[in-house]
């Protein structure tokens, strides 16, 4: 049986040949692919099992509203290969608009803005397979159908066209 570190290189190698792969000092792989990047490490589960867990950044930044948010829900509903999740973000705040009319005395300063924050989402798709008795042809093949997979949920958030 492999040991995680053994599967690690197996998959280091598998990919190598066909995209590149970053080894990180925690022991996890960054490779890229087809605009979106993805980490994948191998995770111990219990003596004799272990998990290959791949999450790819599909999209960042992007404006949090109504239209992401349903585009996500679809995305993470059709995809079999997968789990489609949004991860929203509260960034710095934005100036609001500036009172009108007369302003009252008090804790509050005249001609302050209100500010509210601005609300961003990241989407990730995340898998986790265990890879005990998968050839390398296997291997790679269920590794790129993911990211391929991945790829395709990105093209359809930030409207890219093939």
């Amino acid at each position: 049986m492999e040991n995680s570190t053994d599967l690690s290189e197996r998959i280091s190698s598998v990919l190598e040949e066909i995209l590149p792969v970053q080894h990180e000092s925690d022991g996890a792989l960054t490779v890229q692919h087809d605009d979106t990047f993805a980490s994948l490490r191998v995770v111990t589960i219990a003596q004799d099992l272990d998990l290959v867990s791949l999450t790819q950044i599909l999209a960042w930044d992007l404006p949090l509203d109504s239209k992401t948010r349903a585009r996500v829900a679809k995305d993470a509903h059709d995809t079999l290969l997968g789990t489609v999740s949004l991860v929203e973000k509260v960034g710095p705040q934005k100036a609001g608009p500036q009172k009108a009319g007369p302003q009252k005395a008090g804790p509050e300063k005249v001609g302050t803005t209100k500010g509210r924050a601005s609300k961003t989402a990241d989407v990730l798709l995340r898998y986790n397979f265990p890879a005990a008795g998968l050839t390398d042809d296997a291997l790679r093949t269920l590794i790129l159908m993911v990211l391929s997979t991945g790829a395709d949920v990105r093209r359809g958030l930030v409207g890219l066209k093939r």
